[in-house]
């Protein structure tokens, strides 16, 4: 995972590098998306599986018809540049839904789960209770008890 900012420092070495670790099976993810340089043309060169769309965003996505209308652009280029999108820093059931209507595939934030202890986690993950949100296959009207 690369913030976006990062990324640009240098993006003919971090293209490389990218390119390199794409070789060995790693996925690369873009972190805080939107809030740095946001070059498309790098976007477009760059071997990323996902875009993590900035929590800026989502929280004025429900107040804000800006930001609804970057975030609705964001997910609509990553997806024809064949990435993934994951909506960060959701924290109401309205933002979910607005992200889900916006065609995010996936969603992060304290709606879901607080950040938790290594140990906490594993012993939730090996117990199959910790939250995870795929919302593809969640309805628009969807409760925070589908999710977890």
């Amino acid at each position: 995972e690369l913030t976006e900012t990062a990324s640009m420092d240098d993006p003919d070495k971090t293209l490389l590098l990218m390119y390199r670790l794409k070789d060995l099976g790693v996925a690369l993810s873009i972190d805080d998306f939107g809030t740095g340089y946001s070059n498309l043309h790098y976007l477009q060169r760059f071997p990323v599986d996902k875009l993590k769309l900035d929590g800026s965003f989502v929280r004025e996505i429900t107040s804000d018809p800006g930001s609804l209308a970057i975030a609705d652009a964001i997910v609509s280029v990553a997806h024809r540049l064949g990435m993934k999108v994951v909506g960060e820093m959701a924290e109401t059931e309205s933002q979910v839904a607005m992200l889900a209507k916006s065609g995010c595939d996936y969603v992060q934030g304290y709606y879901f789960c607080e950040p938790l202890p290594a140990d906490e986690c594993a012993e939730l993950l090996a117990l199959g209770r910790l939250p995870v949100a795929d919302i593809r296959h969640m309805s628009h009207n969807m409760s925070r008890s589908r999710v977890l």
